[in-house]
């Protein structure tokens, strides 16, 4: 009987000091440790991609449809500025030489007409109704002339095409003995310069300024940097997208970038001192994409919001949320909660 009391007493004194060690450990402070954020110059820098275009795009086409008598360049072929491309065929010049031809014929036989009727209204051998619809007959005469002499003179100057600019053939929609239609049938581009047409959020409206530097990288080309500048800044900002476009010229003197390569465009458009904070000081709020920092303050930690710029070595940018003197919590986060008081620790 002795043996049993003594039993259920040390069972009892057991559960009391387990009940007194997990209230010591409930009621201890969690253990963190803290790092103070820095401050650094930060360039404002932004990645825009484009599509590389040609500064200059000529399509060559004649007036009117007419057969392709010859071609003498194909697509990839360099051409320099008045350079014959196309040759047309002459065959609707020669109808027209003979419709140009007939008209003139019929023109002097309605000039000696007309003569002829003014003598006789002179002489009052005619009524004035006549004369005049003589005369209306001459006028009419005289314009078909004049207009089968303009349509031969197009013609003309269509039957030899040339190119109005240096460049190189991008396109030939025709063969040789095609009749000429709705395409153009070549199409001819500058590839000194180019140019890139870019998206700027309005935010930067007054930051952009001609003539200022675009690095650009393209994919063809992995890393390498090809310079160019803002040569135009359009006035208008869309309203649904809050953007305006830019033209950055790339002078390509080498002609390495071509018209439709992918490009990324990196523009810097002032420097600024932001706050630092280290990457491993961010939490993220479960269900969203928040990121969240503890600041240590007096014994207690805060649950911040804060707002990222980029992530430079080990650190992130902090364009708002945190303070340039506060100190973020590093290590120990799992066990926190806004507002609760924590200990500071050194390791």
């Amino acid at each position: 009987m002795k043996k049993i009391v003594l039993m259920a007493f040390v069972l009892l004194a057991v559960v009391s000091c387990n009940k007194k060690d997990n209230a010591a450990k409930t009621n201890e402070k969690p253990q963190v440790k803290v790092a103070a954020v820095t401050q650094q110059i930060v360039p404002q820098t932004e990645v825009y991609t484009a599509t590389v275009e040609s500064d200059v795009k000529n399509n060559i086409s004649p007036n009117m449809a007419q057969r392709i008598s010859r071609i003498y360049v194909d697509v990839g072929d360099h051409v320099a500025k008045g350079q014959l491309l196309v040759q047309l065929d002459g065959a609707n010049q020669n109808q027209l030489k003979l419709q140009l031809q007939s008209a003139q014929a019929q023109l002097q036989n309605q000039i000696v007409e007309f003569n002829r009727t003014s003598e006789l209204y002179a002489t009052g051998g005619i009524s004035k109704s006549e004369f005049d619809a003589a005369q209306t007959q001459l006028t009419i005469q005289r314009k078909s002339v004049e207009m089968v002499k303009s349509q031969l003179s197009q013609m003309s100057q269509n039957t030899q095409l040339t190119s109005p600019i240096s460049g190189v053939v991008t396109a030939r929609n025709y063969d040789n003995g095609d009749m000429s239609g709705a395409q153009p049938i070549l199409t001819i581009e500058q590839l000194t310069p180019v140019k890139l047409l870019v998206n700027i959020s309005e935010v930067y409206y007054k930051k952009v300024t001609l003539g200022m530097p675009v690095d650009i990288t393209l994919d063809a080309y992995g890393d390498e940097l090809f310079g160019g500048t803002v040569s135009t800044i359009y006035p208008t900002i869309d309203k649904n997208t809050h953007t305006f476009p830019i033209e950055v010229t790339v002078p390509n003197k080498d002609q390495r970038v071509r018209p439709g390569m992918f490009a990324r465009a990196t523009i810097a458009f002032d420097n600024v001192k932001r706050v630092m904070i280290p990457d491993v000081a961010l939490v993220k709020q479960v269900g969203a994409g928040d990121r969240y920092v503890y600041v240590y303050k007096k014994g207690k930690v805060h649950y911040v919001k804060v707002e990222l710029g980029k992530h430079i070595d080990s650190q992130y940018e902090i364009i708002s949320g945190v303070d340039p003197d506060a100190q973020v919590v590093v290590a120990g986060m799992s066990r926190l909660a806004d507002g609760i008081d924590v200990i500071k620790v050194d390791k």
